[in-house]
């Protein structure tokens, strides 16, 4: 779950998408200065961060206190005042150094006076493509949260971007990272299950998790793409990496069927409201979200609305959310396997289950995230996971879990040591995942969109050409001889 940079109350999307993706003044004359670590020769890696919403906190720790010997954060922005305040008393606490705070007209500026080597991306989706381009034009290298952005023209621009100025651009996609994921990627190419020719995907959210997105920002199309362009992102990037594989058509259907006014109703609320907060109905609806009572969040969201009028808690039965909380997806790949793909955000566990059909078995994986209300009041999560072996006319054999351990299922402590421990040049698995990875796992969920909307299929291509192709790991062939299987 990400929320960062936010769109104010009462200014329209679209100039809120304009404004803060528009860079100020100033041009960035040069490169950035050699800092070193106290005690040591090497430069310390100089970061800025736009956008200081939940996500980017764990970059921040990771560059203020973990990796604060090779890594030092020099700028902060963001379009609310309040909560750039607060990274500054945040990072301030952790370093005892007051880190320089430019509001979202200053992002220029703020290249200019810090010359940061890379900048961290953690905005609202459809604004990405602003900071990306512009920084890479500035000479910075990006880290962007996913998805790398939300259109097929904001895509051709970073692609475009990336191409004429030879900056690195890393898409963040900490799937990868996790060790049981790892596992499956590791007995696909083993040839475990042979060459892949089909691939079952069902991502279930529960109504915790899944209805938060209705409350943010990311119930508008417009600043998340929706589901399949701002969650799904991650789903599809971990298959083409599994597959090693990209996307070339894309069929698919939505709708919206469960975060209505209707349901609202069904459920004997009265009507939807404008928020949580002042909701007279709050004792008898269950999807009641208190901002207050979380400290975090308090501090974030609530305590700043002052400065961008921006509603942490809105109601997610209201009747302006246009994204879709139920989709079906069917992809082609160009090693020719099919996948069926399903995304559903009201279900009674949180989790997946993936099954990849091949020429000697399958391989069926199930992951479960469920969520539940702890004593203090907070959110906790037990995993289940399995991961199965059934070779054809044989026995299936569970394998034994890699073991894990931290957030998203070991995921986040493992990504954040391969970006700030300069482990780049170790990456047997090809976890790091450039501007051809973000585009083709983000061109996904676009096009499923489109397909929505149009009724029709789809082809990548016709989207965006040219993306060049990410960089994977060898994975059976669909040439060579496989043994018959065995007479039953």
């Amino acid at each position: 779950m990400k929320s960062s940079q936010q769109t104010p109350q009462g200014v329209s999307r679209r100039r809120f998408l304009e404004t803060s993706s528009r860079a100020g003044i100033g041009l960035w004359l040069a490169h950035s200065p050699l800092l070193t670590q106290a005690g040591g020769n090497r430069p310390r890696k100089r970061y800025v961060n736009v956008g200081v919403g939940s996500r980017s906190i764990l970059y921040q720790e990771a560059i203020n206190k973990t990796y604060a010997d090779s890594c030092e954060m020099v700028g902060y922005c963001d379009v609310n005042e309040g909560r750039l305040r607060l990274a500054q008393e945040w990072g301030e606490r952790d370093t005892g150094r007051v880190v320089p705070i430019y509001t979202g007209d200053q992002f220029e500026r703020m290249i200019h006076e810090q010359r940061p080597d890379t900048i961290i991306v953690t905005t609202p989706d459809a604004t990405h493509h602003g900071y990306i381009v512009r920084g890479m034009e500035l000479g910075c290298d990006i880290i962007t949260e996913k998805p790398m952005t939300t259109t097929a023209e904001t895509c051709r621009a970073v692609l475009d971007a990336q191409k004429r100025t030879d900056r690195r651009c890393r898409s963040i996609f900490n799937l990868r990272y996790s060790p049981p994921y790892v596992q499956v990627k590791e007995l696909l190419m083993s040839g475990a299950i042979g060459d892949i020719l089909s691939v079952d995907f069902h991502w279930l959210l529960n109504t915790m998790h899944g209805a938060d997105y209705f409350r943010r920002w990311h119930s508008q199309k417009e600043v998340s793409g929706g589901l399949l362009v701002h969650k799904a992102t991650h789903h599809f990037d971990l298959v083409n990496w599994w597959l090693s594989a990209i996307p070339v058509s894309v069929v698919a259907n939505g709708k919206r069927d469960y975060y209505t006014p209707k349901m609202a109703r069904r459920l004997g609320l009265d009507s939807p409201h404008e928020r949580c907060l002042t909701c007279h109905e709050k004792d008898a609806c269950t999807f009641y979200f208190d901002l207050a009572s979380n400290s975090l969040y308090k501090q974030l969201y609530l305590d700043n609305e002052s400065y961008d009028g921006y509603y942490r808690d809105r109601c997610v039965w209201r009747p302006d959310i246009d994204i879709e909380d139920c989709m079906n997806l069917l992809v082609r790949y160009d090693d020719g396997v099919m996948m069926t793909y399903s995304l559903n955000a009201y279900n009674a566990w949180e989790g997946f289950h993936i099954v990849f059909n091949g020429t000697r078995g399958r391989l069926e994986h199930k992951s479960v995230y469920q969520q539940f209300e702890n004593v203090d009041g907070g959110l906790g999560t037990h995993e289940e996971i399995g991961t199965t072996i059934i070779p054809l006319r044989g026995a299936p054999t569970e394998v034994e879990i890699a073991e894990f351990a931290g957030d998203h299922v070991g995921a986040d402590t493992l990504m954040l040591e391969h970006i700030f421990a300069d482990q780049d040049s170790h990456d047997p698995l090809v976890q790091a995942a450039d501007q051809r990875s973000g585009a083709y796992s983000v061109l996904t969920g676009i096009a499923a969109n489109s397909s929505i909307a149009s009724g029709e299929a789809v082809v990548i291509d016709d989207l965006v050409q040219d993306i060049g192709y990410p960089d994977y790991t060898p994975m059976p062939d669909h040439e060579h001889g496989i043994p018959m299987p065995r007479r039953v």
